[in-house]
């Protein structure tokens, strides 16, 4: 039952109670002498006991719709408010008119805004002081172990992959063509060998991420995806906004594209990767959409670290990451971040 249906209820209810006892009242001290007088007697053609009692039930109906209205207005206008409550919000919206009884919670979710902008500020300038701060020595001895690592394994596992490659496409150019199972058999692990190296090159990347070192973010993914363009075999486009942004939002931004890029690479099986940077109604907007063979986002989040570590990245600069994954139509990663400006902090 909604709340004007309630109110009507109640309208004509409070009406008839009143109608009984003010009538009670009336016939207690002023008896009439004839009880059937009352609907032998008419008004406007009509019997006066019914007369009285459709009159006291349309009062109670017209009050009850407008109370009810009253109230589903208050009520909608919480609701709208409560609607802006979101974490990306920049603005506190506020609704005049509420009543008394509604003014405490609207005050309420303003506070809670207020206090969750002020978290996102400080959230913000927390991950700029981490990244400017942190321990420069561990980093370099981590960064170390890892080129290392990405180093051998480039000399050699992924060489070999690469001349196993390169053999097995000359035999293949030189067999006869045919259907047979032998000639089969080599496209499937020259096929198995072209994913390898795909694999081979999203681990690199997680082994040696680049680091923006002094670039923009722009330049960044330029470079990024510009390497990637010429050692695998995807069509790679970028559409990159000019971008003034803080040094820690920057390398967070980053690290959740080259994540991004690593698990299309290793996963996606795809054929084209779209890369988008830009800002929209003082929110910067990262998108990233491949046409691969998709994923299921809820199972893969709750067994994927690099799914989750993306996840609290885009946390901890203020902002919300959202995948929409469809099977065999592609994944579409969006990261939208609010741009504070130098007021705001």
């Amino acid at each position: 039952m909604s709340i004007v249906q309630r109110q009507i209820v109640w309208g004509v209810s409070a009406s008839l109670v009143f109608l009984l006892f003010l009538s009670g009242s009336y016939m207690f001290v002023f008896p009439p002498k004839d009880w059937i007088q009352l609907w032998d007697k008419e008004l406007m053609g009509i019997p006066f006991l019914l007369f009285v009692t459709t009159a006291a039930i349309a009062i109670g109906v017209l009050f009850g719709v407008a109370t009810g209205y009253s109230w589903k207005k208050q009520i909608d206008a919480l609701e709208t408010s409560i609607d802006h409550f979101d974490g990306n919000s920049k603005e506190i919206h506020t609704v005049s008119h509420f009543l008394e009884e509604i003014s405490g919670l609207v005050k309420k979710i303003k506070r809670l805004q207020t206090q969750l902008m002020e978290q996102t500020k400080l959230s913000q300038r927390l991950v700029n002081e981490q990244v400017e701060n942190q321990e420069v020595r561990v980093q370099t001895i981590i960064t170390q172990e890892r080129n290392r690592l990405a180093r051998e394994l480039h000399d050699s596992v992924s060489q070999q992959l690469f001349a196993a490659s390169m053999l097995l496409s000359a035999i293949n150019e030189t067999r006869p063509k045919s259907d047979n199972v032998e000639t089969k058999q080599l496209k499937l692990v020259e096929e198995t060998i072209h994913q390898s190296q795909t694999e081979m090159r999203a681990l690199l990347l997680h082994l040696r991420p680049a680091a923006l070192n002094g670039k923009t973010l722009k330049e960044g993914i330029i470079e990024l995806l510009s390497e990637l363009l010429q050692k695998v075999i995807l069509d790679i486009s970028w559409e990159l906004e000019e971008l003034q942004l803080d040094k820690g939002m920057e390398d967070h931004l980053f690290r959740i594209l080259q994540e991004s890029v690593s698990n299309t690479l290793r996963h996606a099986k795809a054929k084209k990767l779209e890369v988008r940077l830009m800002k929209r109604e003082g929110f910067i907007i990262m998108r990233i959409v491949d046409d691969g063979i998709g994923f299921d986002v809820e199972k893969r989040k709750a067994g994927s670290y690099g799914l989750q570590n993306m996840y609290e990245r885009a946390a901890e600069i203020g902002g919300k990451l959202k995948i929409i994954s469809l099977a065999q139509k592609g994944t579409r990663l969006e990261a939208k971040v609010p741009l504070l400006t130098n007021k705001e902090r």
